[in-house]
């Protein structure tokens, strides 16, 4: 198999592990370009930004355009932002130079209910230049939509799905940590909880996922979040949470089809959360429960599940997809 010729655009602290996860699968990945608008960063080596062992050879671009004077990328990596109405006329630029595009973009992981709009426009330009986009990761992505509805294939009826992501967000990147909230006080937390900056993107768009694939109707949605409160002090490398600080966040999602709950999904991060893990329960015939012990760090996995749905989105046709109408994502080697 040739390998995979990428474009890396948007190299913040994801898009800089995604990059050196690229470098590390070499024989399967050829890296032939990358962008980002930061002008400390354009027109440096990857190297240098991504503290990788050795030059790449790849200067860094100010815009997607000034890669393709020089190279053809099959698939853009897309981590950029996370909300559907800045980010749909990055895809759209991007497609219409027939370039495929994996994306982070939480809002984009279903929004045929929250976004529809510019959903549309985003599957229009594909289909019109003949190119596939996808958002994907760990959550949403994963763990709360595409992994639910996969074990609901040995079920004969499902009548609920609960869902339960338990993070320790000291082993998290910084950036993540300050979306959660940790450090700040409860009336920051409270202030920013209001701004609508506090909080894990992507429960609606997971429950809007699962739901189109139970064939349930949700006549309503739920999105409640609450600080969880440091009972001590917490030292976490470059932070330090003293108690009665925020050491993170709950956020609790709940789909409700004729009156009745039909999905729960549960998030909890928090800078010491002492039992991590991840649960999926299946209401119906069998009921089903997988537990993930420790759970699933949220870093490496987003960062694997976008490359590895490289190889995908070049299979399947043009358009808009999420994880739950493309061939099944998984690791491989060149």
């Amino acid at each position: 198999m040739d390998k995979i010729k990428i474009v890396q655009i948007g190299l913040g602290p994801l898009g800089q592990k995604i990059t050196r996860c690229l470098v590390e699968r070499k024989e399967t990945f050829a890296i032939v370009g990358a962008v980002d608008v930061d002008p400390k960063k354009t027109g440096r080596d990857l190297a240098d930004i991504c503290d990788l062992k050795q030059k790449s050879g790849v200067r860094i671009a100010a815009s997607l355009e000034e890669v393709l004077r020089r190279v053809r990328p099959q698939v853009a990596l897309l981590t950029t932002i996370s909300d559907m109405k800045r980010i749909t006329p990055q895809i759209e630029n991007i497609v219409r130079h027939g370039i495929h595009v994996v994306t982070t973009c939480e809002e984009l992981a279903f929004p045929w209910k929250t976004s529809p709009q510019l959903a549309g426009r985003i599957d229009a330009a594909a289909r019109r230049h003949k190119a596939a986009v996808l958002a994907t990761g760990v959550n949403p992505g994963f763990l709360m939509d595409f992994l639910p509805t996969a074990l609901t294939g040995v079920c004969q009826k499902v009548e609920g799905i609960r869902v339960a992501r338990i993070q320790n967000a000291a082993f998290r990147r910084v950036p993540f940590q300050r979306k959660i909230g940790a450090g700040l006080t409860p009336a920051e937390f409270k202030a920013k909880r209001k701004q609508g900056t506090l909080r894990h993107v992507g429960l609606t768009e997971s429950m809007g996922m699962l739901a189109d694939r139970m064939g349930w109707k949700l006549d309503r949605t739920e999105d409640v979040l609450s600080p969880i409160i440091a009972g001590k002090k917490i030292n976490a490398g470059a932070m330090t949470i003293k108690r009665g600080m925020a050491a993170g966040v709950q956020q609790i999602g709940k789909g409700y089809a004729k009156g009745k709950l039909k999905i729960e999904l549960v998030f909890r991060a928090a800078v010491g959360e002492p039992d991590a893990r991840d649960v999926i329960e299946i209401f119906g015939e069998p009921n089903i429960v997988s537990t993930i012990t420790g759970g699933v760090n949220g870093d490496i996995a987003t960062c694997a599940v976008a490359v590895n749905a490289t190889r995908q989105i070049l299979r399947v046709s043009p358009g808009l997809h999420t994880m739950t109408d493309v061939p099944v994502i998984s690791f491989f080697a060149g």
